[in-house]
């Protein structure tokens, strides 16, 4: 009892007015009840997709943890956590990414798209972290190559090789994939915005000075736990069919 009080004293004080630390607190808890969620559903689903709900829940999981970091970083230091925030895409991302091999594999898709999908998702999270983080000299530089990577991501999965798989595949597998593939569209279409509006030499104070965390920490929890969402439904309708 001890212990929990000492715990509560210690933890770092959210203002009423302070909606960046109230937007860090609820993705917390919303990714680690989505965490939980997925992991303790796995048992429902035979071997083949135990695997991607297992990535749902990993995706949630490290989403929480880092969460957790970074609402008590912005407590202490009122300023935005970027080295926190892509230590958590770099993670989270390729394995949004791998989602889609996942799916796709009843269609026959090679682990050459998986790959494929990461090396773009990586090559995006570099280079936008050294135009915010460490270059933002050259953060038009660094937020084109980005934006190049992104977009071959999304040309991939709407009009390349993942595509087409989810066509042969048809049924519930191609209406989940398209699902994630707006999920990437506009629901990723949030951090090029606030990566423009946050860097200098671009369009910094575009949203009159309020904080992009906030836009940040929405479109992260609507994002993965949305991705995380439509694989469990298509888990469930491919294992009613059986």
């Amino acid at each position: 009892m001890n212990n929990l009080i000492s715990l509560i004293a210690i933890a770092p004080k959210i203002a009423p007015d302070d909606y960046v630390g109230f937007t860090f607190f609820i993705g917390c808890m919303a990714m680690m009840a989505a965490s939980a969620f997925f992991f303790f559903s796995m048992n429902d689903f035979d071997r083949k997709w135990k695997t991607s709900i297992l990535v749902s829940g990993l995706i949630t999981f490290i989403a929480a943890v880092h969460y957790w970091y970074m609402r008590d970083y912005w407590a202490t230091n009122m300023e935005s956590p970027t080295f926190f925030r892509y230590v958590d895409w770099i993670l989270t991302v390729p394995l949004m990414c791998v989602e889609f091999y996942l799916i796709l594999k009843v269609a026959g898709a090679k682990k050459s798209l998986m790959w494929k999908l990461i090396l773009f998702s990586v090559v995006m999270l570099v280079t936008g972290y050294f135009g915010e983080g460490v270059d933002p000299e050259n953060a038009q530089i660094w937020g084109l190559i980005s934006g190049i990577a992104y977009f071959a991501i999304v040309y991939e999965i709407w009009l390349g090789g993942a595509a087409k798989l989810a066509k042969s595949a048809g049924g519930s597998v191609q209406k989940a994939h398209k699902i994630l593939c707006w999920f990437v569209l506009v629901g990723w279409a949030i951090y090029p915005v606030g990566y423009m509006a946050g860097t200098p030499g671009w369009y910094e104070g575009i949203f009159g000075g309020l904080s992009m965390d906030i836009f940040y920490n929405i479109a992260d929890a609507i994002n993965k736990i949305g991705f995380g969402l439509v694989i469990y439904n298509l888990a469930l309708q491919q294992s009613e069919t059986k």
